[in-house]
């Protein structure tokens, strides 16, 4: 049972994953907390999840927490991950209402003392539908009200708010305005009336448009070796380091220090010890090298590792082909990590500056 209706909150739907709802819920977090003393935060229904103290919690939840440490119970943030079998459990034995309880229970301990709430919903509003909890009937049992944040355009994204918008109101949520994401910069001036044209026709107001920012595009070294199933055998401390270009090798150590660009990372066989050296002998602070990824699961000489191991490259050994590896990193969706320190305050920075938050406060708060 829903026992607070009184914490002003706001739920963070998107079109379609990987639209901007965690970068979002972050800044969002952060101007609030500039307002307010005490800033709930819980993502009801998580996809990917990771192990805290043998509870499985959603990874954006982990994010929040260890960002701003809010001082909640992580399973209260986090009151639903979806394993992999979860929605054929649910659909051969699960009873409805059961999560809606969890979920709004888990609100109660969340919103407790707290001044405002942010909910982080989960891809757009029908996501979730086949176990019954789906983004809208989410934002619906919790009595809140919803932003939808979208892709930059005019043509193909207001017809996605609008899709998105028509499920709200069958589960009677209220949309209190859009935030467009990843916005070229340059098109912004251009975008914007059009945006609000488009936007007023379904009622909705434009909170802001977010500019594209490349940096929060580029993988660092950890989230790189989990993509690739890899392992580090040499330089872990720096997996921070972000990449900002990718080169496969196939030259001889003689002309290889011509891809030594700062922040690059090197692809390479694993038995190229003579590559591994030339890295290791060419790696200054002023140029420094994001990393090198070793491939084909092969590494190099025991004494050759000792070597790496006494420097601060990272080294990422793998199983597969170079070019498999390039593919790879180039097709992955960069998630903001944990103690990533720079992009949080660049998400911080970018979200306070181009969204409405006082339109958001007030949204929230009125009836």
């Amino acid at each position: 049972m829903l026992e607070n209706e009184i914490t002003p909150r706001i739920f963070i739907a998107a079109t379609r994953q990987n639209d901007g709802k965690t970068t979002t819920s972050l800044g969002l977090v952060a101007a609030l907390r500039k307002r307010f003393h005490k800033v709930g935060y819980i993502k009801p229904v998580g996809q990917r999840y990771v192990e805290v103290s043998g509870l499985k919690i959603d990874e954006d939840t982990v994010l929040i927490n260890e960002t701003y440490n809010p001082g909640l119970p992580l399973e209260a943030m986090s009151p639903i991950a979806i394993s992999p079998n979860f929605t054929r459990d649910y659909l051969e034995r699960g009873q409805p209402g059961e999560l809606r309880a969890r979920v709004e229970n888990a609100f109660n301990r969340a919103a407790w003392e707290q001044e405002f709430v942010v909910i982080e919903g989960s891809g757009h509003a029908g996501v979730g539908s086949v176990f019954d909890m789906s983004n809208a009937q989410v934002a619906s049992a919790l009595q809140s009200k919803a932003i939808i944040v979208s892709r930059g355009g005019v043509g193909g994204p207001i017809d996605e708010i609008a899709l998105n918008l028509a499920l709200f109101e069958k589960y009677q949520v209220p949309v209190v305005g859009v935030v467009l994401n990843k916005v070229l910069p340059s098109r912004i001036a251009e975008l914007r009336p059009y945006a609000e044209k488009g936007l007023a026709k379904l009622g909705l107001p434009l909170l802001g448009i977010v500019p594209f920012n490349g940096e929060l595009r580029k993988p660092t070294m950890n989230q790189i070796c989990q993509e690739l199933g890899g392992r580090f055998i040499a330089g872990e401390k720096g997996k921070r380091r972000r990449v900002n270009k990718i080169h496969i090798v196939t030259m001889t150590s003689r002309h290889v220090e011509m891809l030594f660009d700062p922040n690059s990372l090197i692809i390479v066989a694993g038995d190229r010890e003579d590559i591994v050296l030339a890295v290791l002998s060419a790696n200054q602070e002023s140029r420094q090298i994001a990393g090198v990824v070793l491939t084909h699961g092969m590494e190099p000489q025991p004494d050759i590792i000792r070597i790496m191991q006494a420097h601060n490259v990272p080294f990422i050994a793998v199983r597969q082909e170079a070019y498999d590896v390039a593919a790879k990193i180039n097709d992955m969706t960069v998630k903001t990590e944990p103690g990533d320190n720079e992009k949080i305050a660049l998400i911080q920075k970018l979200i306070e500056e181009n969204i409405n938050i006082d339109a958001i406060i007030t949204a929230a708060w009125m009836k």
